[in-house]
């Protein structure tokens, strides 16, 4: 939660290059310093009088610009380079360089105007980005373009490519610092959310594990009266219907369950979670995680079922990517002959506002009739409401040694269907391809979706910088 309310603090760098007027950079500097205050973000920049014009062209501009940097590393979230003119490719990239920073750059370039093309008015950014561009790709260091080649500092287009660029470095900021934690042992019957603590760990992803036997002992252990367990009372009541069949004993079971889990997760500083949902907890404690686990992702923590952490790890980059709360489903059943559409389910865990309808908090169902009702409570019902989707997936891929991903949008429907549990109809453009690569390639039956479209931002992010394999669903169609 943390990370989503986090104020991101760019670098920033105005390029110049002395056969260029350099009022334009200064004009430039003036402009940048504006447009990123007025979006509401915090800034490091060297001081104004620190290099000729304020702009950065020289080595020893550079030094200066990059012993900075270092100093401010900790804040920093991404670089910004803007060119009011051709700029010193240089100057720039050994900023970049001698600084070190491991973060996402953008890099823009001005316009020239038809009416000022002259010695003192002429700018050449359009070539100078090419030459800054080429230098970064031979230093190995990634970028994000703006949307057009060239564009004004001042203008809405900028503005907006800001924007897209400030949920880039919050994904990739998010996920080099992220900690997972996993609440007991996976389902012995699923094999298929087996994953490489190590692969995660070397892209930054930190997994705390708790068997869940400690989790179970610490809710049998507090007080009935505890006031974070009155408070959780006090939510659960509040979150959705509950049927007057569920016995008050049922509900303080859970209250308790879900208080510990919060303490578990606060202690250990996590950002997501994946959880045993059964049958430990059902069996030796005597009721569900579904609902603790719809809590925490409504307030901002995503929660996997079946201990699926890399299935967190997605639903985390999906929270980063998009501001909005994910759910997490499996891929589960045909919708009739309608081969782009498929119904995506799940028990079920779904956080409250991604549901987008009212819900009603009982019991799971299968395992339900299978273990005893009385044990199950805690599963969150309803049919998600219709409306735009992006849906995430990535996976460790041990035998290859590398992370790999897939990618795309889609939408949720309003069409009905006859199952119980949290029930999400979905309509993907050229489903049967998404499924056949998502078969070839080993993927699990797990899934993560949030209720927008953010496919553009998560695939910059993850595969420019986490540098992960991605397939792109999308655009592939295109």
């Amino acid at each position: 939660m943390d990370m989503m309310k986090k104020k991101l603090t760019f670098g920033l760098i105005v390029g110049t290059r002395g056969f260029f007027n350099p009022k334009l950079s200064q004009q430039g500097r003036k402009d940048l310093l504006e447009k990123v205050k007025s979006l509401g973000y915090y800034h490091v920049i060297l001081p104004e009088d620190a290099t000729a014009f304020g702009a950065i062209e020289t080595l020893a501009d550079a030094r200066k610009c990059a012993e900075l940097f270092r100093q401010k590393q900790d804040e920093i979230d991404g670089v910004i380079v803007v060119l009011p003119n051709f700029g010193d490719e240089i100057g720039v990239v050994q900023s970049l360089a001698l600084s070190k920073l491991d973060v996402p750059v953008l890099v823009q370039a001005c316009n020239d105007r038809l009416d000022a093309v002259d010695v003192k008015g002429r700018r050449d950014a359009f070539c100078g980005k090419l030459s800054v561009c080429n230098n970064l790709y031979q230093y190995g260091m990634p970028f994000t373009d703006t949307s057009e080649h060239t564009c004004d500092i001042d203008g809405d287009l900028f503005g907006k490519d800001i924007e897209y660029f400030a949920r880039v470095c919050r994904v990739v900021k998010g996920l080099k610092n992220a900690r997972i934690g996993a609440i007991g042992a996976r389902p012995a019957a699923f094999q298929t959310v087996r994953f490489s603590e190590k692969l995660l760990q070397d892209s930054g992803i930190t997994v705390v594990t708790v068997d869940m036997s400690e989790i179970i002992s610490r809710a049998q252990q507090i007080d009935d009266k505890a006031s974070n367990v009155r408070q959780k009372l006090t939510q659960i009541k509040e979150y959705g219907n509950i049927p007057a069949r569920i016995k008050p004993e049922s509900v303080l079971k859970q209250a308790k369950l879900s208080a510990v889990i919060d303490e578990w997760m606060a202690e250990n500083e996590l950002n997501a979670s994946a959880v045993q949902c059964w049958t430990s907890i059902q069996n030796n404690y005597g009721c569900a995680t579904c609902l603790s686990m719809s809590l925490m992702g409504e307030n901002f923590m995503p929660s996997a079922c079946e201990v699926d952490v890399a299935g967190s790890v997605s639903m985390y980059a999906l929270l980063l990517a998009s501001g909005q709360i994910p759910g997490f489903l499996d891929w589960n059943n045909n919708y009739g002959k309608e081969r782009n559409k498929c119904v995506c389910t799940h028990c079920s865990n779904y956080p409250k506002s991604f549901m987008g309808n009212e819900i009603e908090i009982s019991e799971l169902d299968i395992l339900g009739e299978t273990i005893g009702r009385e044990k199950c409570f805690g599963a969150i019902k309803g049919h998600v409401a219709p409306g735009n989707m992006t849906y995430f997936r990535i996976s460790t891929d041990d035998v290859k040694g590398k992370i790999k991903s897939y990618l795309g949008e889609g939408e949720f429907t309003d069409d009905p269907f006859g199952m119980d549990g949290g029930i999400a109809v979905c309509k993907v453009p050229k489903l049967r391809k998404l499924l056949a690569y998502m078969c070839r390639e080993g993927f699990e039956h797990h899934v993560a979706m949030t209720r927008t479209h953010c496919a553009d931002v998560l695939n910059e992010a993850v595969s420019k910088y986490m540098k992960w394999d991605v397939y792109y669903h999308d655009s592939q169609e295109q």
